[in-house]
């Protein structure tokens, strides 16, 4: 479906493309630099993840991030295996760049794998 563009669509489209992290709504909030509401905020980053611009990620606190995400795009992965990484020191929430292995069960196939594993990112163990 083709969608009106919008000040408030090119504003959050803008912080997002910037950004080197995946963002929650009220970081966008914080940042955007005209009038949006929070609703309105929310309904741009739910079109954009149905038109494949950008894709959700929900933290194990239920807290949803959104990321352009220019680095998942591996050539020899689907997007349907799509992982992230989220430090619990810095909050950043970030794309792996390599696909992670796992195995199910026998007789188990898998058809769509979303993971966020937490812990301490690259940067925040070398300064520690």
């Amino acid at each position: 479906m083709k969608r009106r563009n919008t000040p408030a669509k090119e504003a959050v489209l803008e912080l997002l493309v910037k950004s080197q992290k995946a963002l929650s709504q009220d970081a966008i909030e914080s940042q955007i630099e005209i009038a949006v509401n929070r609703a309105t905020i929310y309904r741009v980053l739910n079109s954009f993840c149905e038109d494949g611009i950008a894709h959700k990620i929900v933290a194990e606190d239920g807290k949803q991030y959104f990321s352009i995400c220019k680095k998942c795009k591996h050539p020899e992965e689907k997007l349907i295996y799509h992982y992230h990484f989220r430090c619990l020191s810095c909050g950043t929430i970030e794309c792996l760049k390599t696909p992670v292995q796992y195995t199910v069960p026998s007789g188990y196939q898998v058809e769509h794998a979303n993971c966020l594993l937490t812990g301490t990112c690259k940067d925040c163990n070398t300064n520690s």
